[in-house]
């Protein structure tokens, strides 16, 4: 099975599914929990049936599970956990025309089932299910017979402090993990963008930007520098007889010298199908020359499991900041010069650019 196969994506969107209706649930357990004492104050107070008591009790502590399971299970979790917030909505306004507009617990009410629409579904969403509540306790309150006492006590205030504590509290704290969790995403999305996938080095992309913020950094502190460009000798004679799985590890044990080369502050990048990299910090040429010449060792002794008789070379050219060196790009290209006769002198080599 692979990444791009039909049944794993919709597997992968039943798990995401699955994973939206289980945030729901926690949400409307301590929503409807602590909202059942705010409701509760005013039916003490109005001395309501046992059935309206009943009712609630079910509604607060019964409904959560119950529109767990009926969404879990549903062929289609997400649409069945849309139904049920519409539902929710249409429920809390039976409760405020119940409550006669008690303004306290009213309000608290209202504000939790808007507040949870727009989180899941956006404005669009609200007010559908603004809509639904309004009907529902327009409905309820023709039938209860347009009962409307406004006022709360203060027991009915004491009974909605449960409410007005917890639940703004709990939704901050799921906004916050969800904020954390895009930000950790974005790092590694930006990571991914920046990183080439199959030698785990940086790619093209963040050399670039590496090499441009050498060249400031050494011209504003009269530091130096030297860029290792490394080009694997007759690599696509590797990947015609040996195949592209020995060619990706032949790749794989060059990023592999280079990473245990580089110090914290170098930077080692593939920078193209064969070709590699190394951004060297305050160092001169006949250092990074001598770098360079135990990279070509390390891997000229190479051993790959995939092809005991393959032996692989390279070819590498050294250029050292200079005042020839004016951009990046001119860096590069003399780099790359000197890779050009390293490769003219029989491959295997490692050539030095003229400061």
């Amino acid at each position: 099975m692979t990444a791009t196969d039909p049944s794993a994506y919709e597997a992968g969107r039943a798990s995401e599914h699955l994973r939206f209706v289980g945030r729901i649930y926690r949400m409307r357990s301590l929503g409807l929990g602590v909202g059942f004492f705010a409701v509760a104050g005013v039916l003490y107070e109005q001395g309501a049936a046992w059935w309206t008591w009943a009712a609630l009790f079910g509604n607060g502590f019964v409904w959560p599970s119950a529109a767990y399971l009926i969404a879990s299970r549903s062929r289609d979790p997400e649409y069945a956990e849309y139904r049920n917030l519409l539902l929710d909505s249409a429920v809390g306004g039976v409760w405020i025309a119940v409550m006669q507009f008690n303004v306290v617990p009213s309000a608290l009410l209202a504000v939790m089932l808007s507040a949870d629409k727009i989180g899941v579904g956006g404005w669009r969403f609200l007010l559908r299910t603004a809509a639904a509540q309004a009907l529902a306790c327009a409905l309820a309150w023709a039938a209860l017979g347009f009962g409307f006492a406004p006022h709360s006590s203060m027991t009915v205030i004491l009974a909605c402090l449960p409410f007005m504590f917890v639940y703004p509290m709990a939704i901050s704290s799921a906004a916050y993990g969800l904020a954390r969790k895009v930000v950790r995403q974005n790092r590694q999305l930006a990571h991914l963008s920046r990183t080439d996938p199959l030698t785990g080095l940086q790619n093209r992309l963040h050399w670039d930007d590496s090499a441009t913020a050498t060249m400031t950094h050494c011209a504003r502190s009269n530091k130096r520098a030297a860029l290792v460009v490394i080009d694997v000798d007759r690599f696509k004679e590797i990947n015609d007889y040996h195949g592209h799985q020995v060619g990706d590890a032949v790749l794989r044990r060059i990023a592999d010298v280079l990473h245990r080369a580089a110090r914290m502050t170098d930077t080692a990048s593939r920078i193209g199908g064969d070709e590699f990299a190394l951004i060297v910090m305050d160092i001169d040429g006949a250092g990074a020359r001598a770098i360079a010449e135990r990279l070509r060792c390390a891997v000229e002794d190479a051993r790959f499991d995939e092809a005991p008789e393959l032996r692989c070379t390279v070819s590498i050219g050294v250029a050292a900041t200079g005042a020839r060196t004016l951009t990046a790009t001119m860096w590069m290209r003399h780099a790359d010069a000197a890779l050009y006769r390293a490769k003219q002198n029989g491959r295997n080599a490692v050539v030095e650019a003229a400061e």
